[in-house]
């Protein structure tokens, strides 16, 4: 969904409509893609899978919800939609639910998708997602169900207005039936059912069933620890669970009493949550917060919209007209919430102020209720998310299948080895499962949690608190960060820095006057800022646009409203009218009163437009005398003037003020001779030309402190930076070039619509590419240390810098996702900043981003913000309202420094995460291969020995495991994402094979000395004596391969801190390596009776087996230094990913689409028309005759400065040749864009640089 509201007869589709015979139906309900397939029960299947259920003690029902659809193949049969008691849904991202059809009597109409009344006589329905999708027995199809926003004329709303009764009780009862209770909660699920949804998750469930073949075998104390273990899991997930719901729930729920015409017009109070679709609503004058969406129909009313923009600015909304020409010049224009936003008080608004005219109140229809209004959709986007893909989490899983692999083989080893030795039933059974859970180890859950919850811990000492902990590992993969820009990168607020005022010169010509801080009195640059602006007085304070607010000040006028009962005359007649009058308090006119100004009207600022105008009476003049003001952007403004009154060096003040950062407003005037009634009916392109130029106004956007900081950090750390917000096109630039998004060194090109409705020759509304005022060239400096990896290992980064910029505002985005769907994947991956972009876009743009393979953390403070920061893989907010419930991490700091600390952390949880995996899988092969061995004995460990291992051994490293500190110092290479890349699947079997080789060594060697004693088990001993002293030998050897496997895969820098930071795993290494020297040389006699060792006779013999483990350790440590780390990780994976991006292997990638573009911004030119405004730092060439080689690709030449420059030569672009350059000794590359006066494109291009002129010999035979 990429506008403001959904238009259903445009996004909505539905599809084998004519067919009444159909068992399938697809809706398309904007970007959301759902199949609905038709069940019925099948009383048969339903007795057999109750018995099943009881014979199987419930377990097939666990798989049934994990595998919902094998439970709806089990109870139904597949039928036609039109008989369906059930229905499967699937959506786009192949998440199925079962949905069960509910059917109630009812005689009435319903607002379907389509715009279209349908009759209904029994409706029959389900819900998904809070969303109502009703049978249409007309087209055999089930819809969706809307309220009246579709295909609905505004007439029809007039004729509501006119009728002025409202509903009876009646049809409000049969409304509250089709459309619910107005009232978007939030339900709190039981903790019981919470607990039983955690504990039948595979992990959990697996752990239930290896405790029990644990105290089947007696081996009931390490079993028990387990249990306790993961039952502070749950309950630790569980409390997570239920305050994020609570919290959710205290955001969303509100309701309050209301005033709405009923039963022939009379005014009754109701709670809101009774509300529906077409009743009458009395706005109140002040203070209440809109429970609906509404379309205005009489009086106006002042909103404060921050839920849907996050810019607290006052918005007046006015009431919708009869006809609507400022739309379409059609009477019977059809409403739009996009088109018609301006007449529309949207749920979760507050309104400020409500003004009625002539004694009539203001009034307002109830457009859409509950989940179906704007702020419902938010809600919506909150509990149901686009599934976030991340790798690491489905290789964990793959990689537990291939453990499981290796459990079956061990599984029939161990049959085969058992029915050989003779042993019962029951023995086989107990040891060929113990098999299973020692490969696939039960305690890894709570192993892989250890790291993150570390994390979390130091993030909280950082006052950034973390909701989602699983969300943390996802951070470790970030490679671009979007922020918005107000209150997330700048403050607030702006300042103003001065005005520049437009004078004439003794010849009459206009020029430049010096910069001033103050207005002279009675001029026309005074009078507009006193005038030119929406600001209104709310509880006699002056409320409005920040910017508006500041200059107001700054024209020392005073702003007086009028109200009902003052006289004003004619202009009581038109109710889009707010009398609003400024007066002076310092100047006075002729008759010696303070000067008085009347705003007639208003005609609001326009993003597309970028301007806003006034027209003003001077009380003191004739009442056809007006004045109009007019301000906005420059380029803008400068086009509606009488080319006279524009000085001639317009263009390079405006580019030198915007290369320093300051956000510019241009202001003009005209003077006009008519009537206050012609006024509100004149349109406004009649009256917004032959403007009068006054001057330019300066504001400051100010920067936070630690914005420069961070981003640099980023960007030296080749993680993207983008900027994406609601603010205008310029000021974002602006800011993006201050805090560094923009680089100095880069050119940058603004994305916009051609001028009017330009179209090209397929009717695709027609796109401009500009270059954009470059910014200074002093570099920015970064006030943090920064470090390159010291792993070595493929950058991405530096393969895939793209040389340029690109910036684009809301409605071209809205355009290019359209009209130019080609086009989208390489737009994100080079534009780095969107303005004007509405939250829905935001969240269009995070979805986006992540289908061409970035990680996206998204960093914001407005509860616009929220679809987008629960889009992202990992949200931050910087904001303890609505954006926190939404983002999986919130910064009690208001200020983007938590960015580089959450993805610090986030690497080094990563890391810790695969290092512990690696560790446990390693614990688990090693503890299988001893398994192994000593089954082939008909023994096994003792049960001490096996407590030695699981509980000191290896739960004291998992739980210290997590504990070492993220390095301080962001690295330039990011950390590996996949398990299951070649280097950890090497790593793990490397291991296995050094450590299998030296326990099988140590089993051999045992067997062949003088003093070795074959096992034999007792025949008769009630308990099995599982003594040898192979098991012993191996045992001892094996304590230092565990020992060996924490140390090499707890990895320190470039993501993590040395290990020696870690003081609690240094302790447990040290005291672990002490007490199995000690165990392994001088066991005393107590230490061998719980160990139940068979002692090895020689100390010389132990010493030996000490060696042996030294002698692993070495080999194992090695393997990982030099065979995986450097021939691996370094060398190979970094040849095969380059490889993967020439050969285009995963076309929709970022960094093959950036292979391809980074350099040429030529994959514009059939559809944008290149144009270039002045640039100080910009080169211009004159190309002489052409002599050079068809068959070069690329070439260089000398700039005025003498640095050699390589030049990529590309096609032309509109009679444009792009020149791709790039300096020997930089780091980026710049790309620039030089006038060729050539009718052809040269394929190769060598300029030389002679008497400061730079030509260019290239070939230009084929000139076309």
């Amino acid at each position: 969904m990429m506008g403001a509201s959904k238009a259903p007869s445009a996004l909505q589709q539905q599809f084998n409509n004519n067919n009444s015979n159909q068992h399938f139906n697809r809706i398309i309900n904007g970007d959301q893609i759902i199949d609905i397939y038709g069940y019925i029960n099948n009383p048969i299947k339903k007795i057999l899978t109750y018995l099943l259920t009881i014979f199987t003690c419930g377990l097939i029902q666990v798989i049934f919800h994990w595998f919902p659809i094998l439970k709806l193949k089990c109870t139904s049969d597949e039928c036609l939609l039109k008989d369906a008691d059930s229905v499967l849904i699937k959506d786009d991202h192949n998440i199925v639910k079962i949905k069960h059809i509910k059917k109630i009597s009812f005689d009435g109409t319903v607002e379907m998708c389509s715009g279209n009344l349908l009759k209904l006589k029994n409706l029959k329905y389900f819900k998904y997602k809070k969303v109502t999708y009703i049978w249409n027995q007309t087209n055999s199809i089930f819809n969706s169900l809307e309220s009246l926003e579709g295909s609905i004329p505004i007439s029809y709303f007039h004729s509501i207005k006119n009728k002025n009764t409202g509903f009876s009780v009646g049809d409000v009862t049969s409304k509250l039936l089709i459309y619910g209770k107005n009232l978007i909660e939030v339900k709190l699920n039981p903790i019981p059912l919470l607990l039983v949804r955690e504990v039948i998750t595979p992990f959990y469930m697996f752990q239930i069933f290896s405790v029990t073949i644990w105290y089947c075998d007696n081996y009931a104390y390490y079993a028990t620890i387990i249990i306790i273990m993961s039952m502070l899991s749950i309950i630790s997930d569980v409390i997570q669970i239920r305050k994020q719901e609570i919290k959710l729930r205290a955001m969303v729920h509100s309701e309050s009493y209301v005033k709405v015409l009923r039963n022939n017009g009379k005014i009754e109070e109701i709670n809101s949550i009774y509300l529906v679709p077409g009743d009458i609503l009395l706005v109140p004058t002040h203070g209440c917060n809109l429970q609906c969406d509404a379309v205005l129909m009489n009086g106006t009313v002042i909103v404060n919209e921050a839920m849907l923009t996050g810019e607290s600015v006052p918005v007046t909304k006015v009431p919708l007209p009869e006809d609507d020409y400022e739309i379409t010049n059609d009477k019977n224009t059809i409403f739009s919430l996009k088109e018609h936003s301006r007449h529309v008080l949207f749920c979760g608004t507050t309104v400020l102020q409500s003004r009625n005219y002539g004694g009539r109140p203001a009034t307002a229809i109830v457009l859409r209720t509950s989940y179906s209004t704007l702020k419902g959709e938010l809600v919506r986007s909150i509990m149901y998310p686009k599934p976030v893909d991340f790798s690491f989490t489905k290789d964990l899983f793959k990689f537990i299948f291939f453990l499981a692999g290796i459990a079956c083989c061990g599984f029939g080893y161990t049959i085969f080895v058992m029915y050989l030795r003779g042993a019962g039933i029951r023995k086989i059974i107990v040891r060929t499962l113990d098999i299973v859970t020692i490969v696939v180890p039960p305690a890894l859950p709570a192993a892989m949690s250890i790291g993150i919850l570390n994390a979390q811990m130091r993030l909280k000492l950082k006052e950034i608190f973390c909701i989602s902990p699983s969300t943390i590992n996802t951070c470790g993969a970030i490679n671009i960060v979007c922020f918005d820009k107000t209150g997330t990168l700048t403050e607030d607020g702006l300042d103003f820095h001065c005005y520049k005022p437009v004078n004439i010169d003794n010849d009459g010509k206009p020029f430049f006057d010096k910069e001033s801080q103050t207005f002279n009195d009675n001029n026309h640059l005074r009078k507009a800022i006193a005038t030119c602006h929406s600001l209104t007085k709310i509880e006699e304070e002056l409320c409005g646009d920040p910017l508006d607010v500041i200059l107001f000040d700054k024209s020392d006028f005073v702003l007086e409203e009028s109200g009902e009962d003052d006289d004003v005359e004619e202009t009581a007649r038109f109710d889009l009218l707010q009398p609003t009058i400024v007066k002076s308090k310092n100047s006075l006119n002729s008759s010696g009163e303070p000067l008085q100004l009347a705003i007639i009207r208003q005609f609001t600022f326009s993003s597309s437009l970028q301007r806003m105008t006034v027209l003003v009476h001077n009380i003191e003049e004739g009442r056809k005398n007006l004045q109009l003001y007019c301000k906005g952007a420059p380029e803008m403004i400068a086009s509606l003037c009488d080319p006279s009154s524009i000085p001639s060096n317009y263009t390079d003040i405006v580019n030198q003020y915007a290369q320093h950062g300051y956000r510019l407003i241009a202001v003009a005037y005209r003077n006009l001779e008519m009537s206050y009634s012609k006024a509100q009916k004149v349109p406004r392109d009649e009256i917004e030309n032959s403007l009068q130029m006054l001057g330019l106004i300066a504001m400051e956007n100010r920067i936070k402190d630690q914005t420069l900081g961070v981003i640099n950090q980023l960007n030296n750390a080749k993680i993207r930076t983008v900027m994406v917000t609601g603010d205008n096109l310029l000021t974002a630039l602006s800011v993006a070039r201050d805090c560094g998004i923009i680089r100095p060194n880069k050119l940058c090109y603004t994305i916009d619509l051609a001028p009017g409705d330009e179209k090209t020759v397929d009717g695709r509304r027609k796109i401009i590419c500009r270059e954009s005022v470059s910014s200074s060239e002093d570099m920015i400096e970064d006030d943090d240390t920064l470090s390159n990896s010291s792993t070595p290992s493929f950058e991405s980064g530096t393969l895939v810098n793209s040389a340029y910029h690109l910036a684009i505002s809301g409605p071209t985005f809205l355009v290019i996702c359209q009209e130019y769907p080609e086009l989208l994947d390489k737009l994100v991956c080079v534009c780095d900043v969107y303005a004007r972009m509405s939250p829905d876009q935001k969240q269009y743009l995070i979805n986006k981003l992540q289908e061409v393979s970035y990680t996206v953390a998204m960093c914001g403070d407005g509860a616009n913000d929220c679809a987008a920061l629960k889009a992202a893989h990992a949200g931050i907010s910087l904001s303890p309202a609505e954006a926190s419930i939404a983002a999986p991490f919130t910064s009690k700091i208001p200020d983007i420094r938590c960015v580089p600390h959450i993805i610090r952390e986030g690497r080094a949880a990563l890391v810790t995460s695969f290092g512990i995996f690696k560790y446990m899988a390693g614990y688990s092969l090693t503890q299988f291969i001893t398994i192994m061995h000593l089954y082939w004995l008909g023994t096994n460990l003792t049960d001490f020995e096996f407590l030695y291992i699981d509980l000191l051994l290896i739960t004291l490293v998992a739980i210290t495991f997590g504990a070492t500190p993220a390095c301080n110092r962001i690295s330039k290479t990011p950390p590996p994402t996949r398990l299951l890349s070649l280097g950890s699947i090497l790593s793990i079997l490397g291991q296995l094979t050094i450590i299998g080789t030296f326990q099988m060594f140590t089993f051999i060697y045992v067997t062949y000395q003088p003093w070795f004693i074959p096992y034999s088990a007792p025949i008769t001993a009630v308990i099995e004596d599982k003594r040898s002293q192979q098991g012993t030998a191996i045992f001892c050897v094996s304590t230092f391969q565990y020992i060996t496997l924490a140390i090499i895969y707890s990895k320190g820098k470039p993501y993590r801190k040395s290990i020696l930071s870690n003081r609690w795993l240094m302790i447990s290494l040290i005291t672990m390596s002490l007490i199995s020297i000690y165990i392994t040389l001088y066991p005393a006699e107590i230490v061998i009776e719980y160990m139940q060792f068979d002692p090895i006779p020689l100390f010389s013999d132990r010493l030996f087996f000490f060696l042996i483990g030294i002698s692993s350790a070495i080999s194992s440590y090695a393997f990982e230094t030099f065979v995986i780390n450097y021939l691996v990780l370094s060398v190979r994976e970094r040849r095969i990913k380059e490889k993967k991006i020439i050969n285009d292997e995963n076309p929709r990638s970022y960094e093959n689409i950036l292979s391809q573009i980074s350099t040429d911004i030529s994959w514009v030119r059939y559809i944008f028309s290149c144009k270039r405004t002045s640039n100080p730092q910009s080169t211009y060439y004159t190309p002489s005759k052409s002599k050079g080689s068809r068959k070069s690709n690329s070439s260089s030449y000398i700039s005025s400065t003498g640095t050699s420059k390589f030049c990529t030569p590309t096609k032309s672009i509109d009679g444009l040749l792009i020149i791709n350059t790039q300096n020997d000794d930089d780091e980026e590359t710049i790309t620039t864009n030089r006038t060729m006066t050539t009718d052809s494109a040269c394929t190769s291009t060598l300029f030389n640089s002679k008497d400061g002129v730079d030509t260019c010999n290239a070939d230009v035979s084929n000139i076309v």
